[in-house]
């Protein structure tokens, strides 16, 4: 099980530091509109769903890190005050209360969303009228790995239950 859930953490770092550079493009797509809009006097239609997407895409694929690194939001008034054994069936309870039926509703209902975005080949409204089949790809994607990310961190709860440990 160790094994597993270090394979997991591991393909969720990999995936989560690389589409974290996906700022970078987010960062030059503003810059590039900015200087077109105020220095050239020629705004451009596609910046701002360009910005839209690649924010998505950072925002969603990044999450599983998220997860992985703890740097989602969490109530810690008397969480803190727990042993980290206490801590850990907490977590699992929660975990199997509140995000893994999240997780999965959601990933349920974004493949056909996706699948149907693909079956049309669907575009955006815009003048622009870039494709968005790849942008709703990404949400089942990341649901996935959110899920995967998920047992990973139940795996290490577990351990840390099982061993007595003091770190999950």
């Amino acid at each position: 099980m160790r094994k597993l859930s270090r394979a997991i953490d591991r393909i969720n770092s990999l995936i989560g530091i690389a589409c974290s550079y996906s700022v970078l493009l987010i960062a030059g797509v503003v810059l590039l509109e900015v200087f077109s809009r105020r220095i050239l006097g020629a705004p451009t239609v596609w910046s701002f769903e360009l910005f839209v997407m690649l924010y998505g895409f950072h925002f969603m694929m990044t999450i599983p890190y998220g997860l992985l690194v703890r740097c989602h939001v969490n109530v810690d008034i008397l969480y803190d005050r727990f042993s980290p054994r206490t801590k850990a069936i907490i977590d699992l309870g929660t975990f199997a209360l509140f995000f893994f039926p999240f997780t999965l509703g959601l990933l349920w209902a974004s493949i056909p969303f996706a699948a149907q975005s693909w079956a049309e080949w669907e575009t955006s409204w815009s003048v622009w009228s870039p494709p968005v089949y790849p942008i709703k790809t990404v949400i089942p994607v990341a649901f996935f790995l959110m899920i995967l990310q998920g047992v990973s961190e139940c795996i290490k709860r577990w351990i840390l239950i099982r061993e007595k440990g003091e770190r999950p």
